[in-house]
């Protein structure tokens, strides 16, 4: 297994500051220990609007002349949306998104179900208000019609992946995905060798042992590619987690997970992600600084339990 650092870390979204360039964030990664770099193909690093073909051969050069891989690119999309020009316009982006893998070497491009997205409040982001978007939003749309419109818009989006030599990794991540399961069922109605899982512990709905476990074993050689997420702290010279502060959730069993992960012989990337808001005591929004020294941490922790 490998481990990566994706973007969305140092985006200027979680932290109070401006997001790192994409060549910054290449050279801390090296110097941090990682083996590869997760690109959000997403402003402010890589839209693909953004990127003509000379932008794109340059992100590839700076990531190989750090001594790192792109492993995978990751989308943002809806396809749950009952407006048909919504969904339309999600295909168009992912298909972008696609190319973009493609140019940038990047074997997998990883997929949601359906995305919420952030807002911003003074220039930081917050899952709030996308929440109740959602939860309000379209109250006469039922679950079963929002299912058969995500497998329909994957099934289209896996045809093209193929064509492009892209594979497509969908996240076990809410909403319309309840839990890795529903991720499986989708993977099932599709029945595309393009479309494969992106399974992360952090999603799962429980942390036992025996549920973590077998929740690997059930997705097997779909499992191509996964995130890991929260934050660390050094004790006595070891790399622990700690509770993310104001986030009433339990750790995270990430040793079930490696473990089983060896069991079934993945061998792709386990990418960090620092996404959440980075607070102090008082509730204040720190700097990047403070993000690094995450960063720094979780590679230390992901290493140490990986071998």
């Amino acid at each position: 297994m490998k481990i990566g650092l994706y973007t969305i870390s140092f985006a200027g979204v979680w932290y109070d500051g401006p997001a790192l360039p994409l060549g910054d964030i290449f050279k801390r990664a090296k110097s941090m220990g990682f083996d590869g770099v997760e690109i959000g193909a997403r402003r402010p690093h890589a839209s693909p609007m953004d990127l003509d073909e000379n932008a794109r051969e340059k992100i590839r050069k700076q990531a190989a002349d750090a001594g790192l891989e792109i492993p995978a690119v990751a989308g943002y999309n809806n396809f749950a949306s009952p407006i048909l020009e919504q969904r339309e316009n999600e295909l168009l982006m992912v298909r972008e998104q696609i190319k973009l893998a493609r140019d940038l070497g990047a074997p997998v491009l990883r997929l949601f179900a359906a995305w919420r997205g952030i807002t911003l409040r003074d220039g930081h982001g917050t899952y709030d208000i996308t929440r109740q978007y959602w939860q309000h939003g379209y109250p006469d749309v039922t679950g079963a019609e929002r299912w058969r419109w995500v497998t329909d818009c994957l099934r289209e989006t896996a045809d093209f992946a193929g064509d492009m030599g892209v594979t497509l990794a969908l996240q076990n991540h809410e909403p319309v995905i309840r839990d890795h399961l529903d991720m499986l069922q989708f993977i099932r109605e599709v029945d595309s060798p393009a479309l494969k899982a992106c399974l992360d512990c952090p999603l799962l709905t429980q942390q036992d042992g025996e549920y973590v476990t077998n929740a690997v074993r059930v997705t097997g050689d779909l499992q191509v590619h996964s995130h890991y997420g929260g934050e660390f702290e050094e004790q006595n010279g070891e790399v622990v987690q700690r509770q993310i502060r104001f986030a009433r959730r339990s750790l995270i069993n990430y040793p079930a997970f490696i473990k089983a992960l060896k069991e079934i012989g993945y061998q792709g990337y386990l990418c960090y992600e620092f996404c959440h808001p980075c607070l102090g005591e008082n509730h204040e929004l720190l700097g990047v600084e403070e993000v690094a020294e995450q960063v720094a941490l979780a590679q230390r922790y992901m290493r140490n339990l990986v071998g």
